[in-house]
């Protein structure tokens, strides 16, 4: 993984916005409407070379096919593997839900992504899904300069949080039956030359809503064996081509029960990665900056801090944003930072996006423009 060494590398968490009639072809498949298979391919194989030459034109210089085909960032598993035939219970609700009942009804209407339940064994079933998705990408970064090029999949540790088991029994055994399975898609992302970013909100986001009732320390026990299974599917990928993206749910809410950087950081840095990528510009989460001068950064390991929030429509001024990867430099060495973004601004496909998609593209130029002036600063 290319290191910032000249200039502040540029990147983002993975989805971007969709071209909105690929928007609708996509919500008709999830809906079990019929859909032209081939038409869709070709759409989306479109759309990641338009979303791929947008990245290149407005500076982002880490950059990836913005999760085009896939209609959620966790949930697209379901097509890909068999098991995934059941319907999951409700979602537990979080803490801040019960804390604030009248904001928790306002978000009520919110369309949810499909959750089906896994009810028998774990196995590929349509392994030219990613065989697609890398000749999608491949051939779309031909056309543009990029320094380097990473492709998202879905941790093992994920899954649970969205389809829940009603067949293995234990959350160790669907974990390992999910890491298992997924290793194939890892390492064929790997061998085709791309780095792999691994989402793993799980491991914060897990703590304020699927297990709000454990206590910290339990939850990390949880959080362990998650990292564990993890390590499992990556046993065969240098470190050093794998990026991990945690966070704490990307949506506008309270987030006062969020589990603090500085309690799952350890045990985050399990994780056999070469780039840790996290929310450092939000409200809630800009101030733990400081949790990198409490700790030591295991060598090798760059941090892709968020720059840019993903879940409001300001838009950041670009000395903000230099401002901010300044910080992380002067504390970690100008070396270790990528600067990047919250989390992602598609993360499931949805009618109306959370984010104007011209407002994400306008944040993303001033990421580009804040890492040029921080360049100058970091290096003259």
């Amino acid at each position: 993984m290319k290191r910032s060494t000249h200039h502040i590398l540029t990147t983002h968490t993975g989805s971007l916005p969709r071209p909105s009639d690929l928007v609708g072809m996509v919500l008709g498949k999830e809906a079990k409407q019929a859909v032209d298979e081939e038409v869709l391919a070709m759409r989306v194989r479109s759309a990641v070379a338009e979303v791929v030459l947008k990245q290149a034109e407005i500076g982002i210089t880490f950059l990836n096919d913005g999760e085009q085909g896939k209609p959620g960032y966790s949930t697209y598993m379901k097509d890909r593997l068999t098991g995934f035939e059941g319907e999951s219970t409700a979602a537990a609700v979080p803490g801040e839900a019960k804390d604030f009942p009248e904001y928790t009804a306002r978000r009520a209407g919110r369309a949810s992504p499909i959750r089906p339940a896994c009810t028998g064994p774990i196995a590929w079933k349509d392994r030219d899904a990613v065989r697609k998705d890398i000749e999608n990408l491949r051939d779309a970064v031909k056309e543009v300069k990029a320094e380097e090029v990473f492709m998202t999949a879905a941790s093992p540790g994920v899954v649970p949080h969205f389809m829940k088991d009603q067949y293995y029994g234990s959350e160790e055994k669907y974990l390992y039956a999910l890491a298992d399975a997924l290793k194939e898609e890892y390492d064929a992302i790997h061998r085709a030359g791309f780095v792999l970013q691994l989402d793993c909100p799980d491991l914060c986001m897990s703590r304020h809503n699927r297990f709000s009732d454990l206590s910290t320390t339990e939850f990390k026990k949880i959080a362990d064996l998650h990292v564990a299974a993890l390590n499992h599917a990556l046993r065969d990928i240098p470190a050093d081509r794998v990026r991990l993206h945690m966070c704490w749910g990307n949506y506008e809410g309270p987030h006062h029960l969020d589990i603090p950087l500085r309690e799952i950081i350890d045990v985050v840095l399990k994780a056999k990665v070469g780039a840790l990528s996290f929310e450092g510009a939000n409200p809630r989460h800009e101030h733990e900056w400081v949790v990198f001068k409490e700790i030591h950064l295991p060598d090798g390991v760059a941090i892709i801090p968020g720059v840019i929030d993903s879940t409001t429509h300001f838009i950041e001024h670009p000395e903000l944003v230099a401002q901010r990867i300044v910080r992380y430099a002067e504390v970690v060495g100008r070396e270790n930072v990528i600067a990047g973004t919250d989390c992602g601004f598609g993360t499931f496909v949805r009618a109306e996006p959370t984010i104007d998609p011209r407002i994400a593209w306008a944040k993303l130029k001033s990421l580009a423009d804040g890492a040029a002036i921080a360049s100058k600063r970091l290096w003259n």
